[in-house]
């Protein structure tokens, strides 16, 4: 399987999937001018990773900001894990971000997923 190994920029995140290395991470700064566009690769992706996944995947979300649209696509990154049995999500934020705590917390509502949450 591909990696799939994108350098983050001031309007993208970095995405690292690596099935062999069990690296599963999205982190940055999400709000692409075209967030479909961007993130239809990373579905893809997962759909292939899916038909032959790990026995355990961690994806860890490490996000500082994501825009509306990037919201709706990452709902749909995790809602394609919730087809992985034994995916576990760890979702990351700043000390003092209660907004990404709480966006976190809602995702985790949505999905049927295990959610751990860390303070960084």
């Amino acid at each position: 399987m591909n990696i799939i190994n994108l350098e983050g920029t001031e309007d993208t995140p970095k995405i690292l999937l690596d099935k062999d290395n069990g690296i599963f991470e999205i982190s940055g700064r999400s709000l692409p001018e075209d967030s479909q566009g961007f993130y239809q690769p990373i579905l893809d992706w997962i759909g292939e990773y899916e038909n032959a996944a790990n026995p355990k995947t961690e994806f860890v979300f490490k996000l500082e900001y994501f825009n509306t649209a990037s919201s709706k696509l990452i709902l749909d990154v995790l809602s394609a894990l919730e087809e992985i049995e034994g995916t576990v999500i760890h979702w990351y934020y700043l000390e003092d971000d209660e907004d990404m705590q709480e966006a976190g917390e809602e995702f985790s509502e949505l999905v049927d997923l295990e959610f751990e949450f860390k303070e960084y």
